[in-house]
């Protein structure tokens, strides 16, 4: 009986500490990180805060990506709201996603989408995607 006991709280505790070296794993041991967010305005903080981890990581930093989606999708086709911040993000190594489920919910004209931007199906599910890869994640 104490056998069995022994064991089923062995395998328990090599079954939990196991999950997150997976996590670990497939982030080859870098700090990758993905917000989501529903307004242009707040790239502005959130790029600052890339370049702040950057500089306080160092070779720890991995990726930092910013998945816009919602009503305000729109914003990233008018030139004057977003080139500022792309220019912004590539220098802090900042990728830019758009949501595509929202583009087409909110009748946005793919087209005019930012070259310098990628396009997703599904904003929300490319977050989870990306969360299961050992991201940090955090929506705004």
């Amino acid at each position: 009986m104490k056998t069995y006991i022994f064991s089923s709280v062995l395998f328990i505790l090599t079954l939990f500490t196991a999950i997150p070296m997976t996590a670990q794993e497939s982030t080859d041991g870098k700090n990758n990180y993905v917000v989501l967010t529903k307004k242009v305005a707040q790239l502005q903080p959130i790029i600052l805060t890339a370049e702040a981890l950057k500089a306080e990581e160092g070779d720890a930093f991995g990726h930092f990506q910013v998945i816009i989606c919602g009503k305000e999708i729109g914003d990233i086709t008018d030139p004057e709201k977003i080139n500022h911040f792309i220019e912004k993000a590539e220098k802090a190594g900042v990728q830019l996603i758009a949501c595509g489920f929202s583009l087409n919910k909110f009748k946005v004209d793919k087209t005019k989408v930012p070259s310098k931007m990628t396009t997703v199906e599904n904003g929300i599910l490319y977050n989870f995607q990306l969360q299961k890869k050992g991201y940090k994640s955090i929506s705004l």
